[in-house]
């Protein structure tokens, strides 16, 4: 397994720089903008273009890549998204900054699914724990990014410059692999409608998770920045928020395995609603506490999505697992571009406990939805439960690495076709006797000639 991740190594590298410089810029756009006087509900639109920039990527890279190839279609997103980094700091003015991030979420979103198109190609073995380990790097990495703030502060243009710095060198070690062009992507192929009735409750999920989550990321540095903290403890607050995520997502999902997942959501809504709660009563939690009741928050909050997925997924059968996780992919990123919008509008009402009260309510409605999907739909049965995956939301690309998409797609058997109609093997003749027609007289002998048929090398059945 460890040849295996070395051999991926620079990939994983230069993703964990890019989400580095991804995660210094949403916390620095966060700080700015409050120091520049803009509103919460205007903060919270700037950070919703990026999710809705996701989602029209998820639906227009694939073709560019189609068109053009993974190489051109990576150097022109690469380029575009250093430039848009820094005119975040050379001209701050909200519809501006709107724009660009809904720009840097298109053109994020395409560089994600080049790479991990890479890391597809190049991994074969042991996919399982190689993608567990990219996606424990892409959350500690999203992390550490957001201390980066603290070296010029937010009002200073450099830190711009930083992020620029950082997706500029991220692109250095995927530009330089080795790996040979990765196939096409395709788009999702199973309607959201049939995978609602497929599974309502993985949908739901997916769709309040993009909401909660979409606010941590946009809106958290904001209540921060509200509640008094300095620029370094809010990078501490919104780092502490996503090592949450990272460390205790996984325990959280095994405890699923062998359980109705609803339940388990509907549990978890609530252990994290009440830390929302203390979120609120925050003056109560002086120091370190604070920082404390972040990761706890983010542990529960970011759990839902990776759960949605295994609910999803115990109700598809193997060949839609791998289109219905895509189909929750598009679901989270409309959901993630509905919260910070939101949110930011709560914040504007109720002041900075207006952030974890939203997710309150995100969370209340989560409650109220799985249990309604409880009272109608009949469980999954205990033999059709699969195992719980680690996961957080990537782009198409990046689901094929889960393990659920790719070991049971490859143990399913074609679908209407019989071993007994399998095509015989294909031998390869030697040149030389290409043009031997056998012993002189045996091609006018019928009977030579049909036994020199059955010794001359089987083809494909239908072959001239």
């Amino acid at each position: 397994m460890l040849s295996t991740v070395f051999s991926v190594q620079s990939l994983l590298a230069g993703m964990g720089v890019l989400l580095a410089g991804s995660g210094l810029l949403a916390t620095l756009l966060g700080l700015r903008a409050a120091e520049e006087g803009f509103s919460d509900g205007t903060i919270g639109l700037v950070m919703s273009a990026f999710y809705v920039g996701y989602v029209l990527g998820t639906l227009t890279i694939p073709a560019i890549i189609r068109r053009v190839g993974h190489i051109r279609t990576f150097a022109a997103l690469a380029a575009i998204s250093s430039a848009a980094a820094i005119l975040h700091g050379l001209w701050v003015e909200p519809w501006f900054w709107m724009l660009l991030r809904l720009i840097n979420g298109v053109t994020l979103l395409g560089l994600y699914m080049v790479i991990e198109s890479w890391i597809n190609e190049k991994v074969t073995t042991h996919r399982g724990q190689v993608f567990g380990i990219y996606m424990m790097v892409s959350l500690f990495a999203y992390g550490a990014g957001q201390f980066l703030i603290g070296i010029y502060g937010p009002m200073e243009v450099s830190t711009f410059a930083i992020v620029g710095l950082l997706f500029s060198l991220g692109l250095v070690p995927i530009a330089l692999t080795r790996v040979s062009q990765p196939p096409p992507m395709e788009t999702t192929r199973l309607p959201l409608t049939e995978l609602f009735r497929l599974a309502p409750t993985g949908v739901i999920g997916a769709a309040m998770s993009g909401v909660i989550t979409g606010t941590v990321y946009g809106m958290a540095a904001v209540y921060a920045n509200r509640i008094g903290l300095p620029d370094t403890q809010v990078a501490t607050f919104v780092a502490a928020i996503i090592v949450g995520g990272g460390l205790l997502q996984w325990p959280i999902g095994r405890l699923s395995d062998g359980r109705d997942r609803r339940y388990v959501l509907i549990v978890i809504s609530a252990i994290g609603g009440a830390f929302s709660v203390l979120l609120a009563l925050q003056d109560w939690f002086p120091g370190w506490t604070l920082f404390a009741l972040a990761l706890v928050f983010g542990g529960f909050s970011f759990s839902l999505y990776a759960i949605s997925v295994a609910q999803t997924n115990d109700r598809l059968s193997s060949d839609q697992v791998l289109e219905g996780t895509r189909g929750l992919l598009m679901v989270n990123g409309a959901g993630s571009a509905v919260g910070p919008m939101v949110s930011g509008l709560a914040m504007g009402w109720f002041g900075a406990a207006g952030f974890p009260l939203f997710v309150l309510a995100a969370l209340g409605t989560m409650i109220l939805l799985v249990f309604w999907r409880i009272l109608i739909d009949a469980p999954v049965p205990d033999d059709e439960r699969g195992d719980y995956v680690f996961t957080h939301r990537t782009s198409a690309a990046g689901l094929e690495l889960d393990p659920r998409t790719t070991d049971e797609e490859s143990e399913s058997p074609p679908t209407n076709e019989h071993v007994s109609d399998a095509a015989p093997p294909i031998y390869e003749t030697d040149p030389a006797w290409e043009d031997y027609e056998g012993p002189p007289g045996a091609i006018d002998d019928p009977d030579n000639t049909s036994r020199l048929s059955d010794l001359r090398s089987p083809g494909r059945p239908g072959d001239a």
